[in-house]
């Protein structure tokens, strides 16, 4: 008797949780709106890169509603700060995931946040967009149903790309490193190292520095002792503005040939007078106007929906805008070749898309099960900071 009311009881907590799914399920296609989520830096020293990536997904959702929404219905933006954190991230994204019921996460500007995120987003069979984190091991994660895709640079090329850089316009020989000591650290060390050996170039040695160091003249002294002729940086804006002050402290005017994470925040004012001799890579500049009638477009419908914006200045940095808007739009083609927001038919509706005029440029296959990432090396540029904007390095 025991075994048949254990059965039955079963059965009756199977039919409920079917019943709870069916309603889940029936409610989330009566939801008037597709919920899309970001999870940035919203605050802290990376505040402008979160700012910079919402203002490129509110604008391209504006326009993606204007003309009659994804599948017959709005889309809504809604933000959680991860803190460039990554366990204040992973709390975020499942907040997104099981409350907010979002279709898809657009990530940050921090690797080890979207790090610690992808795995999850891959067990829960939700896409995942990058639109700023560069770390090469975002989108090459391994899964066999990999559902991280990106609009954005990827270290591996970014580091060949510093290379040749370099090579080119200071007839680097024997270059230092310095990398922040960290996951994104660690991924820029594999493409730089890889790049380096390509060419069996020496190297003067690879330092590390952590997010709050204030002081980095021992690394950059034993740099500079082992005769290092070029720099190469990589961390975000607080310590790579350490790294300028430290410079100027010791009195070295050596090259400095940067990944973007100076773009991402308050650079010029915490790294002082000499942040412009930072240069470091972009995947999209706003050109003057005139020679750009998508970035003109774009660029006007940020200055009406953002009154304070009055010149190109004002919107750095103009990356995580530019990546963001295209992603947006990505997304929502995905949405309709799927017709679906269901993970596994969106993830194939990413595979289906054949051609996008963006912001950055005209999107052909942008993506692949061999290859999610929509940016190659063809689309980068190199900048640096003049009096607080972002502007092309003129050589």
């Amino acid at each position: 008797m025991s075994s048949k009311r254990s059965i039955l009881g079963k059965g009756l907590k199977a039919a409920a949780l079917a019943t709870a799914v069916t309603a889940a399920s029936v409610s989330a296609q009566a939801a008037e709106t597709i919920k899309v989520g970001l999870v940035a830096a919203l605050s802290g020293q990376s505040a402008k890169s979160g700012e910079a990536i919402t203002r490129g997904l509110s604008v391209a959702i504006d326009e993606i509603n204007a003309n009659g929404g994804v599948l017959g219905k709005q889309i809504e933006l809604v933000r959680r700060d991860d803190e460039s954190n990554p366990s204040r991230g992973l709390l975020a994204a499942r907040e997104l995931i099981q409350k907010e019921e979002v279709a898809v996460i657009f990530g940050g500007l921090d690797t080890p946040v979207s790090m610690a995120l992808v795995p999850v987003m891959n067990q829960l069979k939700v896409p995942y967009m990058g639109t700023w984190a560069a770390g090469t091991a975002i989108t090459h994660n391994g899964a066999e149903e990999n559902y991280a895709f990106r609009v954005s640079a990827v270290d591996e090329i970014v580091d060949e790309a510093l290379l040749r850089y370099s090579i080119k316009h200071y007839n680097t020989q024997k270059p230092g490193m310095m990398l922040i000591n960290n996951p994104w650290g660690e991924s820029n060390e594999r493409g730089l190292m890889k790049a380096i050996e390509s060419r069996d170039m020496p190297i003067a040695g690879l330092e590390k520095f952590e997010s709050g160091d204030v002081d980095v003249v021992p690394q950059l002294t034993r740099l500079k002792e082992a005769g290092a002729d070029t720099l190469y940086m990589v961390g975000n804006v607080s310590p790579s503005a350490q790294v300028v002050k430290s410079l100027d402290r010791m009195g070295w005017d050596v090259p400095i040939v940067s990944h973007w994470g100076p773009a991402g925040g308050r650079f010029s004012e915490l790294a002082g007078p000499n942040a412009d001799r930072v240069e470091f890579i972009q995947t999209f500049l706003f050109a003057p106007e005139g020679e750009d009638p998508k970035g003109d477009a774009v660029f006007a419908a940020l200055q009406d929906k953002y009154p304070e914006i009055k010149t190109h200045a004002d919107v750095t940095p103009a990356v995580g805008i530019a990546n963001a808007y295209d992603a947006m739009h990505l997304v929502a083609l995905a949405m309709e070749k799927a017709g679906t927001v269901e993970g596994p038919a969106l993830r194939e509706g990413f595979y289906a898309i054949d051609e996008y005029e963006g912001l950055i440029k005209t999107y052909s296959k942008p993506f692949t099960p061999e290859n999610q990432d929509a940016l190659g090396p063809d689309d980068y540029v190199f900048a640096h900071f003049v009096d607080g904007a972002i502007v092309p390095v003129s050589k």
